[in-house]
């Protein structure tokens, strides 16, 4: 799959991750903390499925 996060996207794509999943598990405790796995792996890997869907790309082009 093509690289389509970028920028500050693919930044606040893992912030957001791991403060859901240390919300989820420090604060509730809970298995919901593993759904900060999907934007924290997102923003690690530069890939989206639901960009990917959408045609949506947040890296700025070269040209």
């Amino acid at each position: 799959m093509i690289e389509n996060v970028g920028g500050i996207d693919k930044v606040l794509k893992i912030i957001f991750g791991i403060g859901i999943i240390l919300t989820g598990w420090l604060v509730f405790g809970s298995w919901w903390a593993m759904a900060g796995i999907l934007p924290l792996l997102s923003g690690i890997f530069s890939k989206c499925m639901i960009y990917k869907l959408f045609g949506i790309s947040t890296i700025k082009s070269k040209a």
